[in-house]
């Protein structure tokens, strides 16, 4: 059983939408990070870093419980548990990963800067706004030239599909126009008709 502590962001949304897709028992403990539960000691116990999320997986590869930080190492560990959205094979393995750390170096910092600046800072600040805008729009030109050539992300559905597509699906926070990624807009449409992303979109 894989213990979730999350709460309704991108980043939580990728490690629940690996648990729907791989059928993983999973049970949901919602860490409202509006309220600063992320903060408590016994969140802290298990993430230092008082981000989520995190999980703790009681059947873990010694026959112990193993607590897991950061969404990134999630998913690989969760993709290795399983044997499933992570190929073996080192050419294979490598393009879902460099995906992979795509979303975690660039997707995720500069839209959530985006995201802050547009959205939630508490009064304009033109110069940032234009700043992660802008690279906000380049990296969506990065991610639609990808798609113009491979169905998924890295080929194949994995990992990088599932890291990527809920950073995508805050679009309008983003102030970003699909029509101008048709690549993407595709992709999107594609992961969101799946059963598995529908319900991993819907945690906590």
């Amino acid at each position: 059983m894989i213990d979730l502590y999350t709460w309704g962001t991108p980043n939580g949304r990728k490690v629940s939408i690996f648990l729907e897709e791989a059928d993983l028992p999973y049970r949901v403990h919602a860490i409202d990070i509006t309220k600063g539960d992320q903060f408590t000691p016994q969140f802290v116990a298990i993430n230092p870093n008082s981000k989520i999320p995190a999980i703790v997986d009681q059947d873990g590869p010694d026959g112990k419980p193993l607590a897991v930080f950061e969404s990134g190492a999630i998913l690989i560990y969760l993709a290795e548990k399983t044997g499933k959205f992570l190929p073996a094979a080192p050419r294979r393995r490598a393009l879902v990963l460099e995906w992979l750390m795509f979303q975690m170096g660039g997707i995720g910092p500069m839209f959530g800067q985006t995201h802050h600046f547009r959205r939630f800072a508490p009064e304009p600040v033109p110069y940032a706004i234009e700043r992660y805008s802008k690279e906000t729009r380049r990296l969506y030109g990065v991610l639609d030239a990808r798609l113009g050539e491979a169905e998924f992300i890295a080929d194949e559905y994995s990992i990088a599909d599932m890291a990527i597509y809920p950073w995508t699906m805050r679009r309008e926070w983003q102030g970003v126009d699909l029509a101008e990624v048709p690549n993407v807009k595709r992709w999107m449409d594609t992961l969101g008709g799946r059963p598995a992303v529908q319900k991993g979109m819907a945690v906590p």
